[in-house]
């Protein structure tokens, strides 16, 4: 990924700051709290539920075990149905192409889908470098960038804003991004987004150049689908003469079979909708002015360590992900915390196990971000293509700790251990040699509980890190073993 957030530290003191700010944290708990019971009902309405959730996992893993055949058959289908498809390995490559072809077009204004594979690899920040400026048309990217913010969510970037701040945002920025604010602009919802549509028409009915992303690429057929709910999507996608689809080499499905299942999942995971209101499908290109849709298309697929990921039979199933955000809207962390303490485009739980894959774990927050959960498993009980987010968080935790081998930039490599976790790695070792000493753990299990009344509120020393945000368990007055030998056992039966 094209790194993290400029300035910001590990996710420990993000989050130690995030849950001071109670305007966030109202925020944060009333849209969160509103989507997710929304969710549950639109879920409970099927009751083949737990089966497409099944078949979303399979046609996902399948997929991915056959990824190399199904992108040069994608590639084959867009090509012959008139669109131009680039291989971008990483972000630099990624936003160099793009602007070479903004560049190639003449124009120097571009207006944007929603995308966070864009975000990922910075391209607003690249285009604007070559004086090139990109348009956000999605209502809550559009008070992003207005704001000049960073997301906080996967489908509600403008989450942390509450109604208030959006007015000010808009009354104080739009003019310098074209047309500004009506006078006397309120902050109910209908004169906010009737605001938001007066300044955007202009831009839609301008521009020459669109860049989106996309949900889903079909390989069959070599069609590109973008699902929202404003339809500033289908705009962007129609009117410029000129498409660019920037989209992570995951996005793929083999078949129109296949798209069926997540136009079912994705809708009420994320929206809670049984259907987007706004399902764009396109297939190359149109070669008559009347018709809709552009008469250049572009895709540039971005590896940007998926391949990487790919490559690690634990992890490699974040790559499943429909970017439904099901597992933020459940996650007490999340809640708490908010999107920008991750320090990446990807916040949460799918953030915690995707973006240390993608950017590695060598520096500090990439390294914190495993640790970002508090395991309860309410995000896997979520997720529409079943990722067992807390197996991975897990795995993904060992490697920080103990290092090994991982994939670097498609090379096999060993990774050292992070730094600061030479205690942690201490007590496990010790608590692996007591486990497999039972007369050496029971010694110490009573040496424990006699003692307890001397023992500390917190730990010393390295522990203080684990103790200063939970609460030390209390040693019983006996160990259970012993409990179990006096209350069940005889003295045979405790040998």
């Amino acid at each position: 990924m094209s790194g993290t957030f400029v300035g910001m530290p590990a996710f420990p003191k993000a989050a130690h700051e995030a849950v001071g700010n109670t305007t966030l944290r109202a925020n944060l708990k009333h849209a969160t709290h509103t989507i997710r019971d929304k969710r549950a009902k639109a879920v409970a309405e099927l009751d083949d539920w737990a089966l497409l959730r099944e078949a979303g996992k399979q046609i996902k893993d399948h997929t991915l075990r056959h990824l190399d055949t199904y992108l040069v058959q994608l590639e084959e289908a867009v090509t012959a149905a008139g669109g131009v498809v680039h291989w971008a390995a990483d972000a630099d490559e990624a936003n160099r192409i793009v602007t070479r072809l903004v560049k190639e077009t003449g124009e120097s204004e571009v207006v944007k889908v929603k995308s966070m594979a864009t975000q990922e690899i910075g391209l607003n920040e690249a285009l604007e470098a070559a004086g090139i400026a990109a348009y956000e048309t999605d209502l809550a990217e559009l008070i992003v960038q207005l704001g000049h913010d960073r997301p906080s969510h996967i489908l509600v970037p403008a989450i942390h804003r509450n109604r208030g701040e959006i007015r000010d945002i808009f009354t104080k920025e739009m003019g310098a991004w074209g047309r500004p604010a009506p006078e006397g602009l309120t902050d109910t919802p209908a004169e906010l987004a009737e605001a938001a549509r007066l300044h955007l028409r202009e831009k839609f009915l301008r521009a020459k150049v669109g860049i989106s992303g996309a949900n889903f690429m079909v390989a069959e057929t070599g069609t590109l689908v973008v699902v929202e709910s404003e339809g500033n999507g289908r705009m962007c996608l129609t009117l410029p003469e000129t498409l660019i689809s920037v989209v992570g080499i995951e996005k793929i499905v083999p078949t129109w079979r296949d798209l069926e299942v997540f136009l079912q999942t994705l809708p009420r995971s994320s929206t809670a909708e049984r259907m987007n209101p706004y399902t764009s499908m396109w297939t190359g290109t149109t070669d008559t002015e009347t018709a809709d849709g552009p008469r250049v298309f572009h895709l540039v697929l971005i590896d940007n360590g998926r391949t990487d990921t790919l490559a690690d039979e634990v992890g490699r199933q974040a790559l499943r992900c429909i970017r439904c955000s099901a597992c933020l809207n459940v996650c007490p962390v999340y809640e708490r915390a908010g999107g920008h303490a991750y320090g990446s485009v990807y916040p949460g739980p799918i953030g915690a196990i995707l973006s240390p894959q993608l950017r590695g774990t060598a520096s500090e927050i990439d390294a914190s971000l495993p640790y970002a959960s508090s395991l309860c498993g309410a995000c896997y009980e979520v997720c529409p293509v079943a990722i067992d987010i807390p197996e991975v968080l897990v795995h993904l935790r060992e490697r920080v700790v103990q290092g090994g081998p991982a994939t670097r930039q498609g090379n096999r490599v060993v990774l050292k251990p992070a730094k600061g976790h030479a205690a942690e790695r201490a007590a496990m070792r010790a608590a692996g040699w007591a486990f497999v000493h039972p007369g050496a753990l029971r010694a110490g299990q009573r040496l424990a509980s006699r003692t307890r009344r001397f023992h500390p509120r917190t730990l010393p020393g390295p522990g203080r890190a684990w103790s200063a945000t939970r609460d030390l368990p209390q040693v019983p007055a006996e160990p259970f073993r012993d409990w179990w030998q006096r209350t069940h056992g005889t003295k045979e039966s405790g040998k």
